[in-house]
């Protein structure tokens, strides 16, 4: 079968500054005071291959490098060196609420990220009741997000992803914040998608759903691959390690 999803040696640091100077008088009053900068090699080498229509997990700790990896995949991050490859149309869902305009309405924010997301006007309107309804948002819509919980926040991101015709998904920890009736309506949507032979990438610290949807597992560590696996074995072994 062939491969959704290509990443060879991939490299990616970050400068750490180690003053950081907040006010714009900092800069006159002290316009020579030197900023030391500490690298954070966050991955480092980082290889494996996904295959069409494979359910794929990603753990690790924190500062392992999985939001780093995403961002990658998603293209909002350039590696360093290395390259990574996505094959088909991407719909990432990498952080709860990026993109939206907090000053405005559920209904427009539907509308504006959809369209960047390609949705024809058409289309919007066709899928607008079924993203507010799967939401749960009904009463809801004309109301600015800036007073969405961060569950509404979450549940309207979601119903906006999932209607974006796509062949990769990629999913962080979208169910952080969903309460429990709202996670059952995302699993049945995940078995959906594992019938319809979509290819997602699920990073998470819920383990039992690791080991529960996925049919193989990345563990990363301190940027590196630690091994790749059936979730039971990785799950597992990260259970017994992790302390």
């Amino acid at each position: 079968m062939a491969a959704a999803i290509e990443v060879v040696d991939v490299v990616k640091t970050f400068r750490i500054p180690h003053e950081q100077r907040t006010f714009l008088r900092e800069y006159f009053l002290h316009p020579f005071r030197r900023v030391t900068y500490e690298r954070n090699e966050a991955l480092r080498g980082v290889s494996f291959n996904i295959e069409q229509g494979e359910f794929f997990g990603v753990i690790g700790p924190n500062g392992s490098g999985k939001s780093t990896l995403l961002r990658i995949l998603a293209g909002i991050y350039v590696p360093d060196s290395g390259r990574a490859m996505v094959q088909g149309l991407l719909s990432p869902f990498i952080e709860l609420g990026v993109g939206f305009n907090p000053e405005l309405t559920a209904r427009d924010n539907v509308r504006i990220n959809g369209t960047l997301a390609g949705l024809t006007k058409r289309e919007l309107n066709d899928r607008f009741d079924e993203i507010v309804a799967f939401a749960e948002l009904e009463r809801f819509v004309d109301q600015k997000l800036k007073n969405y919980s961060s569950g509404m926040l979450v549940r309207l991101a979601y119903s906006i992803a999932i209607q974006i015709p796509f062949d990769v998904l990629l999913l962080d920890e979208v169910l952080a914040v969903g309460d429990q009736a709202f996670q059952e309506k995302c699993f049945a949507t995940f078995e959906r998608f594992k019938r319809e032979g979509k290819t997602i990438v699920f990073v998470s610290h819920a383990l039992d759903l690791i080991e529960r949807f996925c049919n193989r597992v990345l563990l990363l560590q301190s940027g590196l691959v630690h091994t790749v696996g059936q979730p039971h074995d990785v799950a597992g072994f990260y259970r017994q390690h992790a302390a």
